[in-house]
């Protein structure tokens, strides 16, 4: 094991070391609840790595989305570059679950398309998790879903030395067994194949295949090599080889576990027969007694998943294994962003069971399928040893639970949290208006939220008819022109950007140095005291910030807002009188958005660009519209969290796959641009 070791230019800076001392300390004295308070900009990523390095433990750290946990998994990647970091989320780019509609008599099969680089990176993790102990994964709240047990995973292997006597087709058996297919021309991922005395495997989890020399059943040499181009990359003595698949049963697993599927198919259709549900009931029995067949002489059936219960031995009810179980037992875990990623995890599983419910009363599943389920959030919580929650905003079960609240409240760069003003609403047009003014003067951009989109465009309408530079943004503002607007605003295209809650979290624009919160008195979740010290936040990266709330009384959000803000402030400035620092204001370039993605690292995460086009050939017709297909998949993802640039980005990628061999585009770009017509058809701001 090589130690968990930093690699940065960086050293602690402000309170980073007081913060990676108490908690690293907290975890070494067998603290099981602890959490990071850390404003936004101080560098919470940095201070995570360090305390790694410190406990030395191998760690899980769970975001709350795809496009987060790429950027942790970048971020992780480059600060241990001698440690296995691995990225475990969903890997489907399309997924549409299997259900049934009662009220419409409506079955809908589930559809799923699987994106083969995310796949090779999941079952990269649980390989290194098998071999290694210096090993960080990034991971969704896909980490909840349930897999293979860690004891089965590990039998099914495959593993000869040089010198190793075979039976050559027993071990080819043994290959399909663990899911690869055989394929004589092409090797892909996933496939092997035999050439004479030679035979080559491509595991799913690696970029590079293994070539074995035999003569005839002793194997000679065994050689990695990149399936492209042939290069011989280096020697070996001996290949282990895991399964293609991160679910996957032995045959004598599988036999034994026929006869408790049929137990209970025979249980589920007299129930059925005798409450009178005689289709539902031969419903069940064709799919069932199919499943059983494709089982029995295949080992494997479409949603096999669906009898993980019966085929790992479990009793109803039992938790499945998860990847938290490929874990060793003394492990940290950071939840990042923890008051948005705890409630995501608490509300997987009674939204995945009312989908099944439906589908097992109606006949269309056995009651076994109820139990390929995420976990419950007590059994997520369970089966965790030294947890860190990382928030600005920590809720109350993050603090209830922590024996400490580490506060890290300095950042590097000496930027105050924002000054904040209450003023009244009566009058606050006219208010605003010479707010935004002063700003202009000084070439520095404003933001005003509203509760509505109506609001919204009322707003922007009215601002911009006193022949102000405005525009406004929403939901039904097109993903891309999201993009531009906000490109724009950094360039000085305009001046006024009018949003709701798209702008309170994910936006890093240090030219704002104003932010009207109108209706702040307001009770409910675009108004309450995690939203509103998010938007606080957006203020942060300008040293002239200031907030303004207009409203007719002080909330108690309001209040408790103000006070953590002027708390937080109140240290911050202490700090930099103590040390000398004078703040000053983020310098970030405004670089050509249309390029950057394409220049990130190749290897940084599995949703970036090169890694789709990686996956696909752009001069077969059918893949090129796959990858148009993925593509729009991510764009869309990353709008969704607010990833703007990085949508931007991919809408471009979309373009030039789309001008190979004169592409119109396909059906699922006239998809998109139709699905947006409604906010074309809206007047268009500014």
């Amino acid at each position: 094991m090589h130690p968990f070791e930093v690699v940065s230019p960086f050293q602690p800076a402000g309170d980073q070391g007081e913060a990676i001392a108490a908690l690293a300390g907290g975890v070494k004295n067998g603290a099981k609840y602890q959490t990071l308070q850390g404003v936004t900009g101080s560098g919470k990523t940095f201070t995570m790595a360090k305390i790694i390095e410190e406990v030395q433990m191998p760690t899980l750290i769970v975001s709350h989305n795809k496009t987060l946990a790429a950027q942790l998994f970048r971020e992780f990647k480059g600060f241990f570059p001698h440690n296995a970091v691995e990225y475990f989320v969903s890997y489907y780019d399309y997924y549409q679950p299997e259900a049934y509609v009662a009220s419409r008599d409506l079955y809908i099969e589930k559809d799923a398309s699987i994106n083969d680089e995310i796949e090779r990176m999941r079952l990269s993790a649980t390989r290194s998790l098998m071999e290694r102990e210096d090993v960080i994964i990034v991971a969704t709240v896909s980490c909840i879903y349930g897999l293979a047990t860690p004891e089965v995973y590990k039998k099914m292997t495959a593993t000869f030395n040089v010198g190793d006597t075979l039976d050559v087709d027993a071990l080819m058996r043994r290959f399909i067994e663990l899911q690869y297919e055989r394929n004589d021309a092409v090797l892909e991922r996933g496939n092997f194949r035999r050439r004479g005395d030679t035979l080559e495997i491509y595991p799913a989890y690696l970029e590079e295949a293994y070539r074995v020399d035999l003569d005839w059943d002793k194997v000679e040499r065994i050689r990695r090599f990149d399936p492209i181009s042939g290069h011989v990359i280096e020697e070996l003595d001996r290949a282990l080889i895991y399964p293609a698949k991160q679910f996957v049963m032995p045959a004598d697993m599988i036999h034994n576990a026929l006869g408790s599927i049929k137990q209970e198919l025979a249980d589920r259709l007299e129930f059925l027969k005798s409450t009178g549900k005689l289709l539902e009931a031969e419903r069940l029995k064709t799919r069932v007694e199919y499943d059983i067949e494709m089982l029995t002489e295949m080992g494997y059936c479409p949603g096999i998943e669906n009898y993980s219960a019966p085929l790992a031995g479990r009793k109803p009810g039992d938790a499945p294994d998860t990847l938290i179980d490929y874990l060793p037992k003394k492990h940290l875990t950071f939840i990042d962003e923890s008051h948005v990623t705890l409630p995501q995890i608490g509300a997987m599983y009674a939204g995945d069971r009312s989908r099944k419910t439906s589908l097992v009363d109606y006949g269309f599943r056995l009651p076994c399928a109820l139990d390929n389920r995420p976990l419950r959030y007590d059994e997520f919580v369970g089966r965790l040893d030294k947890t860190i929650f990382v928030s600005a905003t920590p809720q109350k079960t993050e603090t209830e639970q922590s024996s400490q609240i580490v506060q890290q409240m300095i950042r590097p760069t000496g930027l105050l949290d924002p000054e904040i003003e209450v003023r009244p609403s009566e009058g606050q047009m006219e208010d605003i208006y010479g707010e935004v003014r002063a700003r202009i003067a000084k070439g520095e951009r404003s933001l005003i939220l509203t509760l509505t989109k109506k609001m919204a465009e009322d707003l922007t309408d009215y601002l911009s008819g006193l022949g102000l530079k405005v525009r406004y943004i929403h939901s039904e503002v097109e993903t891309i022109e999201r993009v531009e607007i906000l490109t724009q605003l950094r360039q000085g295209g305009f001046d006024i950007l009018v949003g709701i809650n798209l702008l309170r979290e994910g936006i890093d624009l240090p030219e704002v140095s104003f932010i009207a919160i109108l209706d702040a008195d307001k009770i409910g979740f675009l108004r309450s005291l995690t939203s509103l010290v998010q938007i606080i936040g957006r203020a942060a990266r300008n040293a002239a910030g200031k907030v303004i709330m207009y409203a007719d009384r002080e909330s108690d959000a309001m209040r408790q807002a103000i006070a953590e803000t002027d708390r937080r402030r109140k240290i911050q400035m202490d700090y930099n009188n103590k040390h000398g620092i004078t703040p000053t204001t983020v310098k970030k370039a405004i670089a050509d958005i249309l390029t950057r993605h394409a220049e990130e690292e190749q290897d940084a995460a599995a949703t970036s660009v090169e890694v789709l086009k990686r996956s696909y050939n752009v001069l077969v017709p059918a893949q090129r519209q796959q990858l148009i297909r993925a593509l729009e998949n991510e764009m869309l993802e990353h709008a969704k969290n607010l990833e703007f640039e990085q949508a931007a980005a991919i809408r471009d990628e979309i373009e030039k796959v789309k001008g190979i061999g004169g592409l119109d585009g396909g059906k699922g770009a006239r998809g998109m641009d139709g699905g947006t017509a409604k906010a074309r058809g809206k007047k268009k701001s500014g």
